[in-house]
């Protein structure tokens, strides 16, 4: 949030894990399913933060301050499947060959979410403020050592669809994307400077 320009606005940063069983969640539409998961960690934080002390909630939020929650969910697309985080070595091989044939699309959400004291409003998703970003990758042939590699260095298992463009194996062979590479990585900065600029409008 600071590289955003919100460090004075929005103060301090926390990190809560949601913890929810993600595969129990599952919509026909990519941006449905982001969307829907992205909402679903907003609901898991703020059922931790209702159990929180009053101190342990007056640190997270002080009087006065704008206390906003930001979550979100990212999938990747290719060929129409939506990919999981890879579960085996083949899989991965699998997917990185195909990247070339067709290019490959991150769907990735955010939902901004006003914290306060009335509780209700928190859990009213109708009083958030959520979007979706899409952005399309095309590859050129990924050398095969290059795949090995990745697999023997293990990261990509932890990537939806062992997607990592910015690996100094995968970037050469990024032939152009469409939309931007932190949308990629995870986190739209345009979207989530959309979103958090109207929740504070809101709030004004």
């Amino acid at each position: 949030m600071e590289e955003l320009g919100y460090s004075q606005t929005l103060g301090n940063l926390a990190v809560i894990k949601a913890d929810i069983d993600e595969k129990a969640i599952r919509r026909p539409e990519p941006s449905e399913l982001v969307r829907e998961l992205g909402h679903a960690k907003a609901d898991a934080i703020l059922a931790k933060i209702d159990a929180f002390s009053d101190e342990q909630r007056r640190a997270l939020m002080p009087e006065g301050a704008h206390v906003l929650l930001l979550t979100g969910d990212q999938v990747v697309v290719h060929k129409g499947q939506i990919l999981e985080k890879p579960e085996s070595a083949d899989e991965i091989r699998a997917n990185c060959k195909g990247f070339a044939e067709a290019p490959a699309s991150t769907v990735g959400s955010v939902v901004i979410t006003p914290v306060s004291g009335r509780r209700r409003d928190c859990f009213d998703r109708s009083k958030r403020y959520d979007g979706v970003d899409i952005t399309e990758i095309y590859f050129r042939p990924i050398p095969e050592q290059n795949i090995e590699r990745l697999i023997t260095e293990g990261d990509v298992f932890y990537c939806a669809g062992g997607l990592m463009i910015e690996h100094p194996l995968v970037l050469p062979y990024v032939d152009h994307l469409l939309g931007t590479q932190d949308a990629v990585m995870g986190l739209s900065k345009a979207l989530v400077t959309q979103l958090v600029d109207a929740a504070l409008k809101s709030r004004a």
